[in-house]
């Protein structure tokens, strides 16, 4: 579906490095408001780096990084981005509830002053909104995988965010917390909601998504239709980006995901 509203996330010609090693060698992203965009490509391809590159962990080494308009180093209205990182790279271990993790998703949009009733439901309709308002009490550390993931999705949606980043959000879940997160996220683009997603595939968000951006060694390979949909000669040597049925190609072996 054609896209024309205002650019909620612009790179223009960005190179990053890490290490001292170019992982991202000139791209050029774009995402308008309403559009959610999936960022598919193997491991070591710029996928992550790409989206930390838009919230400020990654320094740019060249090229433009702008936020609603507004060049990231001068963006501060971080209350209108939700992100939700790699569950292996949050701090799993953390000493605290259910509820302490998700209202730290508030702090923005109290100013870091004091939580109200209005703060408190929210809290209470982001954990409804992934099915962990039962376990809001728990401590983390004794969550599944799946509901750890569950818990960062609710702290980024507790802020009622314009722009939701989300990093590799299905790896590692299991079926039940996959089709839960999928549902919570399609209400969240049925309301409105920008969405830019690393994946590992499709999967489960297929049918949410409106554009792929398949990165290759730090370069755009493809930026339009998911690639199942362009078919394979848009993509020489590979036919599918999504998960692999019998009489299909395995996403794995193609190279463009591992």
């Amino acid at each position: 579906m054609e896209n024309t509203g205002e650019p909620v996330i612009s790179l223009r010609g960005v190179r990053a490095d890490l290490g001292g090693r170019p992982v991202l060698r000139g791209i050029d992203l774009g995402v308008r408001r309403g559009e959610v965009v999936a960022l598919l490509g193997a491991n070591g391809s710029g996928k992550s780096t790409a989206v930390r590159t838009v919230i400020g962990q990654v320094p740019v080494t060249a090229g433009t990084v702008e936020l609603f308009g507004t060049p990231r180093r001068a963006f501060r209205d971080w209350a209108r981005v939700g992100y939700v990182p790699q569950r292996t790279t949050a701090a799993g271990g953390v000493p605290a509830t259910v509820t302490e993790i998700v209202s730290s998703g508030r702090l923005a949009r109290t100013g870091f002053g004091l939580f109200r009733g209005g703060d408190r439901r929210a809290v209470r309709d982001a954990l409804e909104r992934v099915g962990m308002a039962d376990r809001a009490k728990d401590a983390v550390t004794a969550l599944s995988g799946g509901q750890h993931q569950r818990v960062l999705i609710a702290r980024a949606l507790v802020g009622r965010p314009e722009l939701l980043i989300m990093d590799e959000p299905m790896a590692g879940v299991d079926l039940a917390s996959q089709e839960i997160l999928a549902r919570t996220l399609k209400d969240q683009v049925e309301a409105g909601t920008t969405v830019l997603l690393v994946l590992h595939e499709l999967g489960p968000l297929e049918p949410l998504i409106d554009r792929a951006v398949v990165l290759r060694d730090g370069c755009v390979l493809h930026d339009g239709p998911p690639p199942r949909a362009v078919g394979q000669h848009a993509l020489p040597g590979h036919d599918h980006v999504h998960p692999h049925a019998p009489g299909t190609t395995d996403p794995i072996r193609t190279g463009l995901l591992s």
